[in-house]
């Protein structure tokens, strides 16, 4: 155990798949809320990371959580820790 808490703290992002067409591998849109600097009004971020999916649990629409992890492949530094809401079908 002590030798996870030596890594630090991971970053955990929730996001909405947008694309389950990879092999283990999903694609999340993660947005955010920022606020410009001179006039304070709030703009809608967005970006998407490639997320490991052991089982190919994930579908499109589904919310999950996401956390940094080692890179998986070329573009995938992220893996799913957990589905967090169910996409209405």
């Amino acid at each position: 155990m002590e030798k996870q808490e030596s890594r630090g703290q991971r970053k955990v992002l929730t996001g909405v798949v947008v694309s389950d067409k990879m092999n283990k591998t999903r694609t999340v849109l993660v947005e955010r809320l920022v606020r410009t600097g001179l006039y304070s009004k709030t703009l809608k971020r967005a970006a998407k990371f490639h997320a490991h999916d052991e089982g190919n649990e994930s579908k499109i629409g589904d919310k999950v959580e996401i956390m940094s992890t080692r890179p998986v492949s070329k573009t995938t530094k992220w893996r799913v820790s957990k589905i967090v809401e169910k996409a209405r079908a």
